[in-house]
């Protein structure tokens, strides 16, 4: 496994409200003092979507932080991705993660991209080396993927393409993660895999975001956080024990670093980085 110096990077949604606004410039405030590599911030295939994480990361960017745009491709063309590449590098923005992004429902808009590695070969194609490329990783197998094998392989074509790190789908089960860095090593790849961490905010919200993404919870997780129902304090403190030994146990076993994904929220993530000694 690739040793590096570790990276931690923090990920946000664009607000929809001016008082969603305010209270992700709070929990930014909070998470800088942090000093975490970047900030990454959500993109959706609609329009409206697309100008917040303009307006989010721009923001993110005069703060004198990194901002780092997610950019999914499956409802665009190639017009329309040069338009955005073009935008952020107007910004000064450079640094992406490039991924295929999901279809809204009920939508059949026109794309000239079908897989998230043809979007890296485009970014690289029209901008060379100007933008660090970040991509998915998946070590519980994406929810579509027909086997692992074939999930593996189509990882193993964004990194072709050019990406230069790649970080997880959230997960609880540290194996995963080693045994996909094993597959990692044994196919000659070197570049670094950040484990997602998803700290547990509401267990019935974690339960359809997995049901969606393919993330597994733990039979022992799920049934414990079943038990505590409406009680939010044992299953957040439930989720911070959980998690710290999560994190713990990659960071021992040689990960990179750590992408959290905040919803927003820096109190957990502040629990959880004295919790880890960071």
């Amino acid at each position: 496994m690739t040793r590096l110096q570790r990276v931690y990077s923090f990920e946000f949604f664009p607000p929809k409200t001016p008082e969603g606004m305010a209270k992700l410039r709070e929990a930014r405030k909070q998470l800088a003092q942090l000093n975490p590599k970047f900030f990454s911030v959500t993109f959706g295939a609609g329009g409206s979507t697309r100008d917040r994480t303009l307006e989010t990361v721009v923001e993110i960017q005069s703060e004198g932080l990194e901002a780092a745009p997610h950019l999914s491709c499956i409802s665009s063309t190639r017009e329309e991705i040069l338009a955005i590449l073009e935008q952020y590098k107007s910004h000064g923005i450079r640094h992406i993660v490039a991924l295929r992004g999901d279809l809204p429902s009920g939508e059949m808009s026109a794309s000239d991209f079908r897989y998230a590695n043809e979007l890296v070969e485009f970014i690289r194609s029209e901008t060379g080396d100007y933008f660090e490329i970040e991509v998915a990783a998946y070590p519980e197998f994406h929810p579509e993927a027909p086997s692992a094998k074939v999930d593996f392989t189509n990882f193993k074509r964004k990194v072709d393409a050019g990406a230069n790190a790649a970080i997880t789908q959230y997960f609880y089960n540290a194996d995963a993660y080693f045994r996909f860095m094993e597959e990692c090593d044994a196919a000659g790849i070197q570049i670094p895999v950040y484990p997602g961490i998803m700290p547990i905010y509401n267990f019935a919200q974690l339960s359809r975001f997995s049901a969606g993404c393919g993330a597994e919870i733990p039979r022992w997780l799920r049934l414990r956080m079943q038990d505590y129902g409406d009680d939010l304090a044992s299953v957040r403190a439930l989720g911070l024990d959980v998690v710290t030994e999560l994190c713990d146990r990659l960071l021992a076993g040689g990960a990179p670093g750590l992408h959290f994904y905040t919803m927003n929220q820096a109190g957990a993530i502040s629990t959880l980085w004295q919790r880890l000694g960071l």
